[in-house]
């Protein structure tokens, strides 16, 4: 049998402050793994060194992403953004459509996981990297649910196929179970339990339609709501405490 020993942490480990990677994305910059990645790609410094994965930040310390001194913020920030086509889920500056400029906001933010530039309807994004960690994990089977237009008439045979399963990707992935109802003759209601790149439309493909428009309503409890296309709101109490129960935060 096994044993594990708890660490006793001395004041010395705590004076060797925050992991690089939680305090990075503590500032807003990124989640945790896409801190990883800044890092990896030496775009981090602290105190002028650049740094590496598994650096911690000292109390005081100047860091900085490309350049950029960042801070951790206090205040957990997150916010329900109706994403129209066309807009980017990334924060790369040199896109000229990224969502982080469209929206503007004040402070630092990304999105939490992505909804592809053809696609539009619910993102969230936040400066709290361990919730968006754990939303995005593929294994939390987390809800997004999805309206769907496709361009010719949905059939029985459709739908049995759409939720019970579709290779995908030459067949390197068969997407999980899921629940589809029809809403129209062209229409169908969608709800995911994982995300796999452009899921939704490879697996109309697949079934010989073509997803003609793809918009997100609703991501774990939080909905769109009659929110309008550009437009983004902070949640609720009410949101922000059933998704942190949800999420064990």
């Amino acid at each position: 049998m096994l044993g594990y020993a708890i660490p006793m942490v001395s004041p010395e480990n705590e004076d060797r402050g925050a992991r690089l990677n939680k305090y990075i994305s503590d500032s807003g910059v990124a989640s945790r793994r896409a801190a990883d990645r800044i890092i990896e790609e030496g775009r981090v410094t602290i105190d002028g060194r650049t740094a590496v994965l598994g650096d911690r930040v000292p109390s005081g310390a100047d860091v900085r992403v490309d350049g950029e001194k960042i801070l951790p913020e206090t205040d957990d920030i997150i916010l329900a953004f109706n994403k129209p086509v066309g807009i980017t889920c990334t924060s790369n500056p040199e896109d000229p459509d990224n969502v982080i400029d469209f929206i503007g906001y004040p402070k630092r933010i990304y999105s939490v996981g992505r909804l592809d530039k053809d696609s539009e309807g619910l993102i969230l994004m936040t400066n709290n990297g361990e919730l968006a960690d754990r939303i995005m994990h593929s294994s939390s089977g987390h809800e997004k649910e999805y309206i769907v237009t496709v361009d010719k008439d949905i059939t029985d045979k459709f739908l049995r196929n759409m939720a019970s399963g579709v290779p995908i990707m030459g067949g390197s992935h068969v997407t999980r179970k899921c629940f589809v109802e029809p809403t129209g003759k062209r229409e169908f209601r969608i709800i995911l339990k994982q995300g796999l790149n452009r899921q939704i439309r490879r697996m109309c493909e697949e079934l010989d339609y073509t997803a003609t428009g793809v918009r997100r309503i609703r991501i774990m409890n939080i909905e769109i709501g009659n929110m309008k296309v550009g437009r983004y709101r902070d949640l609720t109490k009410a949101e922000r405490a059933e998704l942190y129960r949800q999420l064990g935060l």
